[in-house]
């Protein structure tokens, strides 16, 4: 089984990078920034307050006035110090402590009351002390008085620039600091994704072995004045292997993988995506030639003009724009070629499809009969499997599957024979594990038995219609067991894969789904809500043929509902023309309901032959099913 795309080791890079050479290591960061921050700040802050006490003298003991003037009296002051009425001062010997207190003093500090009338200056002449003073208010220097008022201000920048550098690592560098460069990511095993690993694709494998061989062999392509696409967009369904083609065409190649989703560009933040992207073709010319791959583009690449200007919309034309500049920046020189991919080719702008940007367009299909075994013997590579085991039977009844819903299905049978215990997974196990995918996981639901006599018929009549219509695809399994949101199912698949569909056999299905209402009907004269998901199904195919395929004369040989069902349905067309579509749609679906009720009232002892069978058995195969009903399957083919 192939390796998935490895996870990113820096949040902080919206890209995964794979065979990249490694970046210079970083400089280490001491842990602890806001707590070192603040460590910081309170030892200059005791550094400042003891280079203060320091050099402005402060310190010694606080006496009294009357304490001086005693001590000045014995003549045992030497010199003192005067800011306004602050005396501070040195003693000739020590002195006790005033006030009981411990030890000795020889600096003191007292305070000059304002209504002393006392001669301290004749006094202080005659015992010879050193006086030294300062005024009150001094005049500072215009520098000085310049460095004080712009204090506040530098503070505040100072904190703010520390402030932004600490959300620089949340906002992933959003315009502040710088980010590393990408790591080099590579899968746990050493191993890189080449064709090997891929099948099921092969006209994909063939284009893009032309986008391999330019990387390995580009002056071959050079010396004939030939380009190699710089762009190749990946078009088709959700797990068709696009992802894994990509990283495929860089094993095969041997050159750097870069790869992103197109969301992860987007911020809330203007300009954050394009900077990213910047930065990411910026990392990738470093190593070219290499492969950008970018997926889901359709997130960023959708087509411009509409909405408002402001917000997350703009972000993304910003994006956008950066991608279609960083395009046409390339030369053939400098080897680096983007792959995207998407499930929606028709919403991308034109400027990207233009020839000189994504100028190759490749649709990813889902893969045929043959494909799908190919698919199924890659993932099933590394799981045991018994003699009995046939991937090419496995393959033909799963049409329409994906080579991820078929690795899901290997993986959902591994599940399976791991808890029954198993050295091996067998038929049985695949075959569990292909209704757990397609039918629902079984639900333990104990239902009344008019409940499941109901239930019985209604799966009936989907089955038996199923058979009875010339061309339909067979029923392969029925089952009374509630599986998932239903209380039954029926499943019909086709034998071969089918491309398009003729209205026979589309009223055909029609009729399909309209049998378990129909049997309801039938049988007990009423209906209930289990056939909701049935409805829904036939709305779909009737409205196509009414409206999309021009299967009905009154509206005409026109498209008139969009193919996207996300799309504005009432946009589409004219109000008229819809009303037709509607009109049209229940028309085909009354004529299908008829029959379907004709058709159980001809056949209705094959009808409770089949829900009796299904009451004892609960569940029926392929062969049990048409056995019950009493239908021969190989006059079907032949027929």
């Amino acid at each position: 089984m192939s390796n998935p795309v490895p996870p990113r080791q820096n949040p902080d890079q919206p890209w995964r990078s794979e065979g990249a050479p490694p970046p210079p290591p970083p400089r280490r960061k001491m842990p602890g920034g806001w707590i070192r921050l603040l460590l910081t700040a309170l030892a200059v802050f005791l550094l400042a307050e003891l280079l203060l006490n320091y050099f402005g003298g402060k310190g010694g003991t606080t006496v009294s006035y009357t304490e001086f003037n005693s001590q000045l009296g014995k003549g045992n002051i030497t010199k003192i110090y005067s800011k306004g009425d602050a005396i501070e001062g040195t003693l000739k010997a020590a002195a006790p402590k005033p006030d009981g207190g411990r030890g000795d003093y020889t600096q003191f500090t007292t305070q000059r009351p304002a209504f002393a009338d006392d001669q301290l200056w004749t006094t202080l002449q005659q015992q010879n002390v050193t006086v030294t003073a300062e005024p009150v208010v001094q005049q500072r220097s215009f520098l000085a008085n310049l460095l004080l008022s712009l204090a506040p201000m530098l503070l505040l920048v100072l904190i703010w620039v520390l402030v932004a550098r600490k959300m620089a690592g949340g906002m992933g560098g959003a315009g502040f600091g710088r980010k590393a460069p990408p790591k080099p990511v590579t899968p746990e095993d050493g191993k890189r994704t080449t064709f090997a690993d891929v099948a099921g694709i092969d006209e994909v494998e063939a284009e893009l072995t032309e986008v391999v061989d330019f990387l390995k062999n580009p002056q071959e392509y050079r010396k004939l004045g030939a380009k190699m696409p710089r762009g190749v967009l990946l078009a088709g369904p959700p797990g068709t292997g696009k992802t894994l083609l990509a990283r495929a065409v860089a094993g095969e190649a041997d050159v750097p993988f870069f790869s992103a989703s197109a969301s992860e560009f987007i911020e809330m933040i203007v300009g954050v995506g394009a900077s990213r992207v910047r930065e990411l073709f910026a990392e990738a010319r470093k190593v070219a030639p290499a492969i950008i791959f970018i997926d889901e583009i359709d997130t960023i690449g959708r087509q411009r003009g509409g909405g408002g200007g402001m917000g997350g919309h703009d972000e993304r034309e910003q994006t956008l724009n950066q991608i279609l500049t960083e395009m046409d920046g390339f030369s053939g020189s400098e080897g680096v070629i983007v792959i995207a991919a998407t499930n929606r080719a028709e919403v991308l702008d034109q400027a990207l499809l233009r020839p000189g940007r994504f100028d190759r367009r490749i649709t990813v299909s889902p893969p045929d009969r043959e494909g799908r075994a190919a698919i199924l013997a890659i993932h099933s590579r590394t799981v045991p499997l018994t003699p009995e085991v046939d991937l090419r039977q496995v393959a033909r009844i799963t049409p329409g599957m994906t080579g991820a819903d078929l690795a899901n299905l290997v993986n959902e049978a591994a599940l399976l024979a791991v808890k029954r215990k198993q050295d091996q997974v067998n038929p049985t196990d695949l075959s569990d594990a292909l209704e757990k995918v397609q039918l629902g996981a079984v639900r333990p639901l104990v239902m009344p038995q008019q409940e499941r006599e109901r239930t019985a018929y209604h799966e009936s009549g989907h089955a038996l219609l199923g058979m009875l219509q010339p061309g339909a695809d067979p029923v392969r399994k029925i089952t009374i067991v509630p599986r998932g949101r239903a209380l039954g199912v029926t499943l019909s698949t086709p034998d071969t894969d089918r491309y398009s569909y003729t209205e026979p056999y589309l009223r055909g299905r029609i009729i399909g789904a309209l049998g378990g209402m129909a049997a309801e009907q039938v049988v007990y004269g009423v209906i209930t809500t289990g056939a909701e998901s049935d409805l829904e199904q036939v709305t779909n195919i009737a409205r196509g043929m009414a409206g999309r395929w021009g299967m009905s004369e009154r509206v005409g040989r026109l498209t008139a509902v969009p193919n996207d069902t996300q799309g504005a349905y009432g946009l589409s067309a004219a109000p008229t023309t819809l009303d037709a579509v509607d009109e049209e749609t229940r028309r085909i679906v009354a004529e299908c309901y008829e029959d379907a009720l004709r058709l159980l009232k001809e056949h209705r002892p094959q009808l409770d032959a089949l829900a009796a069978a299904l009451l004892e058995a609960e569940t029926l195969d392929e062969e049990a099913a048409y056995r019950a009903a009493g239908v021969d399957r190989k006059a079907l083919d032949l027929a």
